[in-house]
């Protein structure tokens, strides 16, 4: 048997015309129906019937049929498997990060990925939420690590992990005594504002009501001049709980209420992948992320190995 006269049979099963069959192949109905004439003999009787001007198949090739497609969905599921292998072969992938985004938690998993592609060229670019989901829309990067409340319906979204959003302070603070800190503690409190954070995006996606004022300081689009001034004694900030800390930093979860995001691994719905987008994406359902599951029934549980 061959791949062709697979694909005859199921043309002519489909079409019930033989001469349709042979056009949707781009061959002649002789040599369409010869090599139907060779399966007949192979598989021992006829698989088509013909009474006039109508083909009808018969009892051989109705039960031929659900078997001869699924011969043919394993030939071209196979040389999809092969086609992107050797595209995997010069591979490249435009990764966008949220600003707010830390490395720590993708480190890991961006090493798995060059096991599996080792000549992959990743390029990564930084950007905030809002320039990240529009870089994605207008295919300026091809997949981008988001942790925002909300995502417009044109995306899809991965979930990878979750983090708590925790106020950080330097040694000696009057924080550092607390278990954890009720967001009403910071009332009063110097304050240092990460300009991209989306702490309060979050938290107003929960329904909370702001009962606090800080007493704000300083802000900067830089996180690393944030945490100096942190550790220089010149206020807190609320940072997300993975985002890496200088040595010397504190931190507490934040709590009445918790608040929490989920960072996703988020593609443009509808939009084809590339082979090592498909694969990266595969690798990212499957991946052991620290911190936060998200459970089938929308709710984040926490696992802090």
């Amino acid at each position: 048997m061959e791949m062709h006269q697979v694909r005859y049979f199921l043309a002519v099963s489909e079409t019930l015309n033989f001469t349709r069959a042979a056009e949707l192949c781009h061959v002649s109905q002789p040599a369409l129906t010869k090599a139907i004439k060779r399966l007949e003999e192979e598989l021992g009787g006829e698989l088509f019937r013909r009474e006039r001007n109508l083909t009808h198949l018969t009892d051989l090739g109705r039960l031929m049929k659900p078997h001869l497609e699924t011969i043919l969905r394993a030939n071209e599921a196979a040389r999809a498997d092969a086609e992107d292998f050797h595209s995997l072969e010069r591979a490249s992938l435009n990764l966008g990060v949220m600003s707010t985004v830390g490395p720590v938690e993708m480190v890991g998993f961006l090493d798995r990925l060059r096991e599996e592609i080792p000549v992959l060229d990743l390029k990564i670019s930084e950007a905030t939420g809002s320039e990240l989901i529009e870089a994605l829309l207008q295919g300026e990067v091809d997949v981008g690590l988001i942790g925002m409340p909300q995502l417009p319906e044109r995306l899809d979204a991965v979930p990878l992990y979750g983090e708590r959003y925790t106020i950080a302070f330097s040694k000696g603070h009057r924080f550092e005594g607390m278990t954890v800190v009720p967001l009403s503690e910071l009332d009063g409190e110097d304050y240092l504002l990460r300009l991209h954070c989306e702490f309060m995006d979050h938290f107003e996606a929960l329904g909370g009501e702001k009962d606090f004022e800080v007493n704000l300081r300083y802000s900067s689009e830089r996180e690393d001049w944030v945490q100096a001034m942190v550790l220089a004694k010149l206020g807190c900030s609320i940072m997300p709980e993975f985002l890496p800390s200088l040595p010397g930093i504190a931190t507490r979860v934040l709590v009445e209420p918790e608040v929490s995001r989920t960072v996703s691994l988020v593609t443009v719905a509808g939009r084809q992948y590339s082979p090592v987008l498909r694969l990266m994406v595969r690798l990212a359902k499957s991946y052991p992320w620290r911190g936060a599951a998200v459970a089938g029934n929308g709710e984040t549980s926490w696992d802090l190995k």
